[in-house]
């Protein structure tokens, strides 16, 4: 459910913001001619993703699809870090974009602790889980 609120909230907080979100990914270390395809895509990718861990049916294609955009969004964040990059603005939206780069990157790191475990909980049920005990 955490995770559902996440990508929930950070495509919403875009969506609300949707002229400061493009601002921002114009001003990110890529190309602005990637801007047009990227804003929506994650976008919707946001969307789907959180579409997908609400349904029994898609939850563990959800929770694999929100721990790769999770270790996606972490390996950039890392880069930012080691200033592989000039400046870079936060593109997170909501109050997200108010964390400093390191709690943006212990925050995505619980984030991806919680998907691992969901996913391994997901892959062995509780009873399969009580067999092996």
């Amino acid at each position: 459910m955490l995770l559902f609120v996440l990508f929930t909230y950070a495509a919403g907080s875009k969506l609300a913001n949707y002229k400061l979100f493009i601002f921002q990914m114009n001003a990110q270390p890529f190309d602005d001619s990637f801007t047009k395809w990227l804003v929506p895509g994650l976008l919707l990718t946001e969307f789907a993703v959180a579409a997908c861990l609400i349904f029994k049916r898609t939850l563990l294609t959800g929770l694999w699809a929100s721990l790769v955009l999770l270790v996606t969004f972490t390996v950039y964040i890392v880069l930012i870090k080691a200033q592989y990059f000039d400046t870079v603005p936060c593109s997170c939206g909501g109050v997200i974009e108010q964390l400093s780069w390191t709690q943006h990157l212990v925050f995505n790191l619980f984030f991806i602790g919680i998907n691992i475990a969901a996913i391994a909980l997901n892959r062995y049920p509780a009873q399969q889980q009580l067999k092996l005990s």
